[in-house]
């Protein structure tokens, strides 16, 4: 489909706007998938607060001038899928490297976070902010309980002292 002066700009202006506002970036190659498989892969990531869409190289590269994610500009070969994060950093790569599991056709290119390149597959393992949360409350509690297991330990000790 062609598009004319004020549709390329409309979505350059629109991408970047995503860009800007965005946690992080992945950019995948989604050619041989099912328009159905698509489709859901869109589902999920709006219920997860990504922004995905396809969009023309040299758009896409206008677009990231100036932003974080400048970086991405040399995976643009091909035809392109990008999402950007705006809730989670991780949240865009756990959702497409879930969906590459089950689309073999499906591949990720690359992503980025805080204005660098990273690899997609440690991105997407990062803990979401309930599960940081879980896993800090988790080493608290295991810290305290070491404390409470030396105290008693230090009273029999002492008590042990006094008696004999």
């Amino acid at each position: 489909m062609a598009l004319n002066l004020q549709g390329k700009k409309a979505i350059v202006a629109e991408v970047n706007e995503a860009a800007n506002g965005a946690l992080s970036a992945v950019v995948a190659d989604s050619r041989g998938v099912t328009v159905g498989a698509i489709t859901a892969l869109r589902k999920e990531a709006r219920a997860n607060g990504v922004w995905m869409k396809v969009v023309r190289n040299t758009l896409a590269k206008r677009a990231l001038e100036g932003t974080d994610f400048e970086c991405l500009s040399d995976s643009f070969v091909g035809p392109s899928l990008i999402a950007f994060s705006s809730e989670h950093p991780g949240a865009a790569a756990r959702i497409f490297s879930d969906f590459a599991k089950k689309n073999e056709k499906f591949e990720l290119k690359t992503a980025a976070f805080e204005g660098n390149v990273v690899d997609a597959a440690m991105l997407a393992t990062l803990p979401t902010y309930d599960e940081a949360v879980a896993r800090l409350m988790s080493a608290m509690k295991e810290a305290s309980a070491g404390k409470l297991c030396k105290t008693i330990e230090a009273v029999r000790v002492q008590k042990e002292e006094q008696a004999a």
